[in-house]
């Protein structure tokens, strides 16, 4: 499990929870994280926003609106570390 932030470009996580108050965890479920939901990253480029796909959906999050988000790798990918 890692947090969004950790995926690249490309690449597809599913959602395994959601990490803050009740009005975060409320707004992000009504633009379609919820737990199982895939989530692919657009664009990551290490600063800035990050832009995601999530239900059809392009979304844009915050750095740290994103770090709260803690996925697991579709693709089974081990090379990400929680750090």
């Amino acid at each position: 499990m890692v947090p969004l932030t950790a995926l690249q470009p490309g690449q597809t996580g599913l959602i395994h929870r959601l990490r803050g108050g009740h009005r975060f965890v409320s707004r992000l479920a009504a633009l379609g994280f919820t737990p199982g939901a895939p989530v692919t990253v657009t664009r990551n480029h290490g600063i800035g926003p990050l832009i995601v796909a999530v239900r059809g959906t392009q979304v844009a999050l915050g750095r740290g609106e994103a770090g709260h988000v803690l996925v697991y790798l579709e693709d089974g990918d081990a090379a990400i570390s929680q750090g």
